[in-house]
């Protein structure tokens, strides 16, 4: 699937079964899962969240960001979504995989943490 052009379906519910370059897009849930665009079948599955992936849609195509880098994978396929074609990365060293985690975490603490922290602060002034 090397260059593919990917079509898109805005659904409520992602299907069990997954139509080959596909994006299935649940706002719903804030989910997007396709199928790895390598060919391998593997389920790609992209939280839509402030400190995980973003999704722009023109109208008429998709665009995903950041990359999406599937080390967890046997393929381990690197690629960008950008305006529903893939746009090949290479693979990335497993020490960037791990920074690139690490940085992921210390977003999602730093996110999520002033968050909570707010939240707790309002329950416990009532």
């Amino acid at each position: 699937m090397i260059g593919a052009t990917l079509r898109h379906r805005f659904v409520r519910f992602i299907p069990e079964e997954l139509e080959e370059q596909t994006l299935y897009v649940s706002m719903h849930f804030a989910t997007v899962v396709h199928k790895c665009c390598c060919g391998c079948g593997g389920r790609v599955v992209t939280s839509l969240t402030p400190t995980d992936w973003t999704m722009t849609f023109d109208g008429e195509s998709i665009t995903m960001k950041p990359s999406v880098n599937n080390s967890g994978f046997e393929c381990e396929s690197h690629y960008f979504i950008l305006r529903n074609r893939v746009k090949w990365a290479p693979r990335l060293h497993p020490y960037r995989v791990a920074t690139v985690r690490l940085n992921d975490r210390k977003a999602k603490d730093a996110y999520y943490g002033s968050w909570l922290r707010k939240l707790l602060f309002r329950v416990g002034r009532r």
